[in-house]
C-alpha cells in the first residue's frame, strides 16, 4: 500500500511542479460536463468545457491544451472523430475517452492501437479516479 501512496505523492508533486494542466472537456450531457468540470478544477486542472463537439472543434487552438477528455457517443461528431479532427490540427495533443458503453472499448482499441488503454474510462467514474487517471496519463506522457 505504501508504494501506491508514494506513487500518488510522486504524481501530485510532478503535477504541481508545472503549470496547471489545461483540459478540453467535451460531453454532450450538460450535467455530466458541469460536474466533471468542477471536479477536475478542484483537483487542480484548468478546464474548458463544451457540450457541442462541433463548437469545441471550432474553438480548439494548438498548444493550449495538455489533454482532451472526450465522451465517445455524441451527436454530429463522436469523440473518436473529434479526436481525429483535432489531432490533424495538433498532433501532440493527448486524449482520454469516456463512455458508458463497453462496446466502444473494443472500437477504441482497433481505432487507436497506439493509445494507452488506461485512459479509456467507463462512465460512471468518480472524479477522484478520473483525476488520478488523467494525472497518470500526463505524467507518463511527459517522461
Amino acid at each position: 500500500m505504501d508504494s501506491i501512496n508514494n506513487n500518488d505523492n510522486e504524481i501530485s508533486k510532478n503535477i504541481s511542479d508545472k503549470h496547471p494542466f489545461r483540459i478540453l472537456l467535451v460531453d454532450d450531457e450538460p450535467d455530466i460536463t458541469s460536474v466533471t468540470k468542477r471536479g477536475l478544477q478542484s483537483n487542480g486542472f484548468e478546464v474548458d468545457a463544451f457540450t457541442d463537439p462541433a463548437e469545441a472543434l471550432s474553438n480548439f487552438k494548438t498548444a493550449v491544451y495538455d489533454l482532451l477528455l472526450l465522451d465517445v457517443k455524441m451527436p454530429k461528431i463522436n469523440g473518436f472523430e473529434l479526436y481525429r479532427h483535432i489531432s490533424k490540427i495538433d498532433d501532440k495533443i493527448k486524449v482520454c475517452f469516456m463512455s458508458a458503453f463497453e462496446s466502444y472499448a473494443e472500437e477504441f482499441k482497433k481505432a487507436f492501437p497506439n493509445q494507452s488503454e488506461s485512459c479509456f474510462t467507463r462512465k460512471p467514474i468518480s472524479i477522484d479516479e478520473l483525476a488520478k487517471r488523467i494525472k497518470e496519463q500526463l505524467l507518463e506522457e511527459s517522461r
